[in-house]
């Protein structure tokens, strides 16, 4: 395994990180055991970045990552999201990021997690409502106090970073960023670099579409969040799925799987960009562990810009409600 700094924060992690998420929601049933396997051979393997969020669950996965380190916290760089405000009456997605909730949202990820230190700690989305110079500020009092390492921002926008890196240095930046979702390189990738950001690129494989793996919408389970995405319904589904036929072929042709590709090309991007696939299965862990040592040609890097220019993609990254809380 190889590995990659975050910006300039002197945070080294491993090349690619392992996503938690869909260990405990949104894609499917659980499966506990296999999902303290997958992390335990991440970590054998020399994957270090492992990335939940307190609303993953929600609160459930924390706990399951928590339980799945314990022995080797000092194997992983561990980084948790706050800002989702759980309430388990209203299922509408509250963001809060006030400076007291900022406080108790990390002593209880710190609880659940079993640690003494979160060593990236993410705002997961941007409050409209508070300054992001003061959510940042009560961010910056956790490090000071010792209990996060690193700040962290997601889905923000070039002028929301600048504003935070102001109050406080930014290590990571995390967005969504495949073959099929380019926005970052509108400004904000550029933005990172001129500030010394890092970039950790979730759902590198377009939430498993571009691995190929899934050709028909009932291939998703009836819980499968991914349902109602718009990006997987109707005639949206059927533009897309001659996108992940492409990385296919391309794929074939360099006899690798598809998702190695898909991987290999976000790797090239950038020595300053970290990839964290999400898995809950070690066979698929282990083909994604592939795509490190794949150094992409010219010529293949060409054909698949050629094959998925910006926009590309049919249909939204988010249902509506959701899309409008990313790039605030």
């Amino acid at each position: 395994m190889r590995t990659r700094e975050l910006g300039r924060s002197g945070l080294k992690v491993s090349s690619i990180g392992l996503g938690c998420m869909g260990m405990s929601q949104f894609y499917g049933v659980r499966d506990d055991v296999e999902s303290i396997a997958t992390i335990h051979a991440a970590l054998d393997a020399g994957i270090t970045l492992l990335d939940t969020a307190d609303i993953y669950g929600p609160f459930i996965n924390e706990q399951l990552v928590g339980q799945a380190i314990k022995g080797r916290r000092d194997e992983v760089v561990l980084a948790t999201k706050f800002g989702f405000q759980h309430d388990p009456a209203d299922p509408v997605r509250v963001i809060n990021g006030q400076p007291a909730y900022v406080h108790a949202a990390c002593d209880a990820s710190l609880r659940r997690l079993g640690v003494d230190v979160i060593d990236l700690y993410y705002l997961h989305r941007v409050d409209a409502a508070v300054p992001i110079e003061e959510t940042v500020g009560a961010m910056a009092e956790l490090k000071r106090a010792g209990k996060v390492r690193h700040l962290g921002l997601s889905e923000v926008a070039p002028a929301t970073l600048r504003r935070a890196c102001a109050e406080h240095p930014i290590s990571a930046l995390q967005s969504e960023y495949s073959l099929w979702t380019r926005e970052p390189e509108d400004g904000v990738l550029a933005a990172c670099r001129e500030l010394g950001v890092g970039f950790v690129a979730y759902s590198p494989l377009g939430r498993g579409f571009l691995s190929g793996e899934i050709r028909r919408f009932e291939d998703f389970a009836a819980d499968d969040y991914r349902r109602k995405h718009p990006r997987f319904q109707g005639d949206n589904f059927a533009h897309n799925l001659a996108l992940a036929d492409r990385v296919r072929e391309l794929a074939a042709a360099r006899g690798c799987s598809a998702a190695q590709l898909a991987l290999a090309w976000v790797l090239a991007q950038g020595d300053d960009i970290v990839p964290i696939p999400g898995t809950k299965r070690r066979k698929y862990l282990e083909q994604n562990i592939g795509a490190v040592q794949m150094l992409l040609s010219g010529a293949e890097r060409a054909a698949l810009d050629a094959a998925f220019p910006r926009d590309v993609a049919a249909g939204a990254r988010y249902p509506e409600k959701m899309q409008r809380l990313s790039g605030r």
